[in-house]
């Protein structure tokens, strides 16, 4: 078709390419973020946050016993672990989450289990049994010693007790994790708490940590750092 006289020349305007956005969730490899746990820590929360937020970051959990827990962190085999305080290495990031209550087990029939709440001078005279994995240090003015060597563990502590010999000092948690019929736990109001934390090495410290670490302060998926 011919222009009329006079009329200009008319040239489609290229289209430029779109520009290219962020990176999201869907577009990232599969990895793997390995949290470790030492006995009593109970994570499911958190958990259920980081698969909501985290689809592509698969969330691997590792039980460390609290004398493995340093050497897990500082050897890599975690990205971070739920531990129990101390744990002194300026190389490490801690974040102080909450303290546990002290309890006593004793067996279901002591007499100790008529108090709702127990003071460590209340356990003058019984046989403490100090395991192998303790984590309060607590002493008993007035305790008996075992004449037996300590269990290895504190699931043999209780299984010691439940057979009618001694009480055993844990935290809370371990006390829930360890409950049976034949015993019972009373707070103890005035032994050492046990503290759990987040910690993680410093020179690890990768947008995956920085992701849970943001879980675990209650930060929703839209709050800045």
């Amino acid at each position: 078709m011919k222009r009329a006289p006079g009329a200009k020349k008319t040239v489609a305007a290229k289209k430029k390419p779109p520009a290219p956005g962020p990176v999201s969730q869907a577009d990232e490899a599969p990895r793997t973020f390995t949290l470790g746990l030492v006995p009593g820590t109970t994570p499911g929360k958190w958990i259920s946050a980081w698969r909501e937020r985290m689809p592509r970051v698969e969330l691997a959990l590792l039980p460390l016993a609290v004398a493995d827990q340093h050497d897990a962190l500082r050897e890599h085999r975690v990205d971070a672990a739920l531990v129990r305080l101390p744990l002194d290495d300026d190389d490490l990031h801690i974040v102080r989450l909450y303290d546990e209550v002290p309890v006593a087990i004793v067996p279901a029939d002591s007499h100790l289990t008529a108090a709702d709440e127990l003071a460590l001078a209340d356990l003058a005279g019984e046989i403490v049994i100090v395991p192998g994995d303790d984590v309060l240090s607590a002493s008993v003015p007035g305790a008996l010693a075992p004449t037996f060597a300590p269990p290895a563990v504190t699931e043999q502590a209780v299984e010691t007790v439940a057979a009618g010999v001694g009480v055993v000092l844990v935290p809370m948690s371990l006390a829930r994790l360890h409950a049976r019929k034949d015993v019972a736990a009373r707070p103890v109001r005035d032994a050492p708490v046990s503290t759990v934390a987040l910690a993680w090495p410093r020179e690890a410290t990768t947008a995956d940590v920085d992701a849970f670490v943001g879980i675990v302060r209650g930060r929703t998926a839209n709050s800045s750092r």
